[in-house]
């Protein structure tokens, strides 16, 4: 009897005695047993078609050489499965199968393996092998068909007929000139593939392979590129399937469970999901910020009822900034039983979220609300209360802290006149305007930088009734930081760039100032990766502005009396696994370590430092919870025609004449059947990983030659 009161039955396999449950094939049965039959047509997540006939037995009682793969056990049956007679047959069999292959079999396939394992005899020395001649098609999206490689397995038909229900390809033709393809020789595209890449999976002869080579340490992250490409590991996949089955509320649970700020990234994020995404090799990525920002809205808040606080734990750990580092890990580490205190300069919490991110980018209603949810947890955030000692922090007993104070200030440029009053920083000018606060910009304004702070800089002045705005850039616009999407948005909006131009000095002038600049060529690349801006000899000209706001970068300001180490830039020096600083019990995350970086790069910092301050304090360092029922995704697609061509949804926004003056949002939420659509695109990546390995050839053992 088996553990679960199952029957059980007794055979012999090779002169081996094993009790194996009754239904299975012997095929089945040895490889439970770790008894290996060479095989090539077979697959465990397919029905067996024995086509390569490799796995050949010989059974006591009956007659010739019956296949493993097809053959049920029963009781008392005794197997042999490597009698000469059969190492002999299964050569021929090889010798058949690589009769008419093309020169070397890959070095990583299946089929490599068992033919170093099994070996080839000659049966027919004289035979010259008539190569088929067929075209390798390589233009296709994502993977290679060479069907001069094919072997007729079968396993790629049945796993994309079977399995998936898809049907894009098949056997066409008949007798020798029997191929794998698709009707009329279609491309996939318009075959109905789906580009699940399952027929990849269970190829075992190379002839169909990916376009990007995945070794075996890096599978699951090559293979689910948009979760990879998220700094927080977010599970993409599952949160977008949920969102095409309706399923909202747990769609925003598996993003709550990795973060606080699903509705803030939705807004701001910058996607670099996206760009991983294998979609975009077909037409265009999944809008996989754009679902996450409908979940979010959607959200109904059913995941609170599966958030655990731990009991207490006596520990108390204080957080220097309010951003999107220190309060992600204030959020885990108080779900971990930890006391926290957050402790912000600014009159209000969000750090670079509420400073510095326009309120037409991000609605300071939407972040309040992410807030919210925070200190409903018991977190105690101290606004208007600067820190800038390590040492009055542990005498007041907390038992840890977590510095996370961004990169509050602007870099000046360090030009003649650059003091006067009329020349602004862009990152206090962006506070001001978040704040509510005079800005004093009026008139003819001109923004000197490239990246997002600048560009969201001119985009406001705009807003701010400026009369013109003009963004100086001293590369081209194809080296210029910020997102494409934000310098579109500016353009479309009246903002002038100028590009290759760098400010030079200002000239204070009574109603105005005079900015004298200089024309730029790009020469030799620079640490960056990018070509080093070059003045050009006699190119000087002049603005006369009303203003010029400098937003060429930030930088950290912190205090010696943190008594950390920094860098040459003043940023403070981590472990980069744990985040702990010089200082013991003291960790640091976000800006202040990386330098000015994305939103989601903060946020996930912030988790690594919860959990490494949690271990600190005794825990286990696990901070996740599961927010939903994880359930797993069918193996099944299903056909639909037009797959391939369904085209990304496009983002809906506010008119640009009645974007100025004011802030309201630009950007416009997808509909529930937008939201739906779009994850209906997903190419199911996470499919090809729930797909079983083929039972392979025992790994030889080398032997030491002697000296």
């Amino acid at each position: 009897m088996s553990s679960d009161g199952d029957i059980m039955i007794t055979i012999t396999i090779d002169g081996k005695k094993i009790e194996t449950e009754p239904g299975i094939t012997v095929l089945e049965a040895a490889t439970k047993h770790g008894i290996y039959i060479p095989n090539l047509c077979y697959h465990p997540n397919l029905q067996p078609i024995g086509s390569c006939r490799l796995c050949v037995v010989s059974i006591e009682g009956m007659k010739g050489y019956p296949i493993a793969c097809h053959t049920k056990i029963a009781a008392d049956m005794s197997i042999q499965t490597n009698t000469e007679a059969l190492k002999k047959l299964r050569k021929n069999l090889i010798w058949l199968i690589l009769s008419n292959y093309p020169q070397d079999v890959p070095l990583d396939s299946q089929l490599k393996k068992v033919v170093e394992y099994v070996g080839v005899n000659e049966i027919l020395s004289s035979y010259i092998s008539e190569p088929k001649h067929l075209p390798i098609l390589q233009e296709e999206p994502l993977f290679i068909r060479d069907m001069n490689k094919c072997i007729l397995c079968g396993r790629c038909v049945q796993m994309c007929q079977e399995v998936r229900g898809v049907g894009a390809i098949g056997l066409i033709n008949r007798g020798i000139d029997t191929i794998v393809g698709t009707n009329f020789d279609d491309p996939l595209s318009t075959a109905g593939c789906k580009f699940c890449r399952a027929c990849v999976e269970v190829c075992p002869s190379g002839a169909l392979v990916d376009k990007q080579e995945i070794p075996e340490d890096k599978r699951k992250d090559l293979l689910i590129p948009c979760q990879y490409g998220c700094p927080a590991g977010t599970d993409i996949p599952r949160y977008v399937r949920y969102t095409a089955e309706g399923r909202f509320d747990d769609a925003i649970a598996v993003i709550r469970e990795k973060f606080p700020f699903p509705h803030s990234l939705g807004m701001v994020c910058h996607h670099p999901c996206e760009v991983e995404c294998s979609r975009g090799e077909i037409n265009e990525p999944i809008s996989i910020r754009e679902i996450k920002r409908y979940v979010a809205e959607k959200d109904t808040k059913k995941w609170k009822k599966n958030l655990v606080i731990a009991p207490d734990t006596g520990k108390k750990i204080a957080i220097v900034g309010a951003g999107p580092a220190g309060l992600t890990a204030a959020w885990f580490l108080r779900l971990k039983g930890h006391a926290v205190t957050v402790f912000e300069a600014l009159p209000k919490p969000g750090g670079m979220l509420k400073a510095g991110i326009p309120d037409y980018r991000l609605p300071p209603v939407l972040l309040e609300k992410e807030i919210k949810d925070i200190t409903a947890l018991g977190i105690d955030i101290k606004t208007n209360t600067e820190v800038s000692s390590m040492g009055a922090l542990f005498q007041k007993g907390f038992d840890a802290v977590f510095l996370a104070m961004g990169a509050p200030k602007g870099f000046s440029m360090g030009i003649p006149g650059e003091e006067d009053p009329r020349v602004l920083d862009g990152i206090k000018t962006l506070q001001k305007l978040n704040f509510k606060k005079e800005t004093d910009i009026k008139g003819d304004v001109a923004v000197v930088g490239g990246g997002n702070v600048a560009v969201d800089v001119a985009r406001s002045a705009l807003r701010m009734n400026a009369k013109t705005v003009t963004l100086l850039y001293r590369r081209t616009r194809a080296e210029m930081p910020a997102y494409e999407h934000e310098i579109e948005d500016a353009i479309d909006e009246g903002v002038e760039m100028k590009y290759l131009v760098n400010p030079v000095r200002v000239i204070p002038k009574k109603d105005k100032i005079h900015v004298e600049c200089v024309k730029m060529k790009l020469g030799e690349p620079d640490a960056s990766g990018r070509r080093r801006p070059v003045p050009i000899d006699g190119s000087t000209f002049t603005l006369v502005l009303d203003r010029l706001i400098i937003a060429i970068g930030q930088q950290s300001a912190v205090s010696k009396d943190f008594s950390v180490e920094l860098n040459k830039r003043g940023r403070i020096l981590v472990d980069e696994n744990t985040l702990q600083s010089s200082q013991k019990g003291v960790y640091a995350g976000g800006d202040v370590v990386s330098g000015p970086a994305s939103v989601i790069e903060a946020v996930q910092m912030g988790r690594v430092a919860a959990s490494s301050i949690d271990k600190y304090l005794g825990g286990t360092g696990d901070i996740e919870q599961k927010l939903t029922t994880h359930d797993e995704v069918s193996a099944y697609l299903g056909r639909e025609e037009g797959f391939s061509e369904r085209k990304r949804v496009e983002i809906k926004k506010e008119q640009v004449e009645k974007r100025i003056p004011g802030f309201s949002q630009v950007e416009y939420c997808m509909s529930t059947s937008e939201a739906v659509k779009e994850a209906e695109r997903c190419l199911r990546c996470q499919l090809r990983l729930k797909i079983e390995q083929p039972p392979l050839p025992p790994v030889q053992k080398k032997t030491k030659k002697k000296p």
